[in-house]
């Protein structure tokens, strides 16, 4: 980009640049911009030519970005929505709008963040429906990033050592997040199990087999790693994506399985289930809400943020009684 003349750029090409970034398809960005295709095709060639960069190629039936065209993006989007913000304002007001908002969790986090979150919705914005995607990755920037996503809630470990060590450097990351709560996880087992009824020994567990919650298949979790700390080991025998499909599978097998504790009375099959504490010390499982910079001003997505806090917490305040 040596030698761009800023002056004279045309400010409508980084909004058909944006388009064509988030949708990845020059067809759904014209459809978006009100556009012909032809017109967005001819926008990305003038802006190549300021830019010195070919910004995407064809790819199957989209088309993929090239590396700086992915430096370039998260400052323009940015840049975009500040103007969007300072230009025209938005005045949310949860009584009367008809927004719809995307959530990404998994089922476990679902369980207890969506009965009250639908309670605030009913009592202060009975117009705004939520869709809920299941969460398939410990790190679902690349949803946020599209937009396929307004929020994910869950445990990002990775993102958000990240982030923080962005804000340690004085960065301005592009994503940022809320703490919500601390998960607690416990060995569940089925009522009648040979291990069940007694305290559970570190050999007695690593000697068992196992059912492991994993988003990504992989047989290798947070209880893995703390194993390995105290050169211990487990077998799994057994991975699934959803924490109900774990809870109902040990019902019937001789697996052991973890999960949070707060979610087992929400199966609907607690009384099948034992429940013992993990035979060693574990990190905490932080819980957080992550969600794009761009959206942090946006005041419909502030109250979502909100009402998912609060939801959060009252998740906690209508938990049943465990068995014992």
């Amino acid at each position: 980009m040596k030698g761009l003349n800023f002056r004279t750029l045309d400010l409508n090409l980084l909004r058909v640049f944006d388009e064509v970034m988030a949708e990845r398809n020059l067809t759904r960005a014209a459809h978006n911009l009100a556009m012909t295709q032809p017109a967005v095709s001819n926008a990305l060639r003038r802006l190549r030519e300021v830019v010195g960069d070919e910004l995407v190629h064809r790819a199957g039936y989209g088309v993929e970005p090239t590396p700086v065209a992915l430096a370039l993006w998260p400052s323009v989007r940015e840049a975009l929505a500040l103007l969007r913000e300072t230009l025209s304002p938005d005045t949310f007001d949860p009584a009367r709008a008809q927004s719809s908002f995307v959530l990404a969790m998994a089922d476990a986090t679902a369980a207890k963040i969506v009965p009250s979150l639908v309670r605030i919705g009913e009592q202060e914005a009975p117009g705004v429906s939520l869709r809920v995607l299941p969460l398939t990755t410990r790190d679902p920037r690349a949803l946020l990033e599209s937009g396929s996503a307004d929020v994910a809630i869950g445990h990002f470990p990775g993102v958000v050592a990240e982030l923080g060590a962005q804000h340690l450097k004085e960065e301005n990351p592009a994503f940022l997040s809320q703490r919500l709560y601390d998960g607690e996880y416990v060995v569940v087992m089925r009522r009648d199990h040979p291990l069940a009824g007694r305290p559970l020994t570190l050999d007695d567990f690593c000697a068992a087999r196992h059912l492991l919650v994993s988003f990504s298949g992989r047989p290798f979790g947070f209880v893995d790693e703390a194993l390995t700390a105290v050169s211990r080991q487990r077998r799994v025998v057994l991975t699934v994506n959803q924490f109900f499909t774990a809870g109902l599978v040990v019902t019937t097998t001789d697996l052991l399985t973890v999960l949070p504790r707060h979610f087992v009375s929400a199966t609907g099959i607690e009384h099948r289930l034992a429940l013992s504490d993990l035979p060693l010390p574990v990190p905490a499982v932080h819980v957080d809400t992550l969600w794009h910079r761009q959206a942090t001003h946006n005041t419909a997505h502030r109250w979502l943020r909100e009402a998912v806090r609060r939801a959060s917490a009252d998740g906690f305040r209508h938990s049943a009684p465990l068995p014992p």
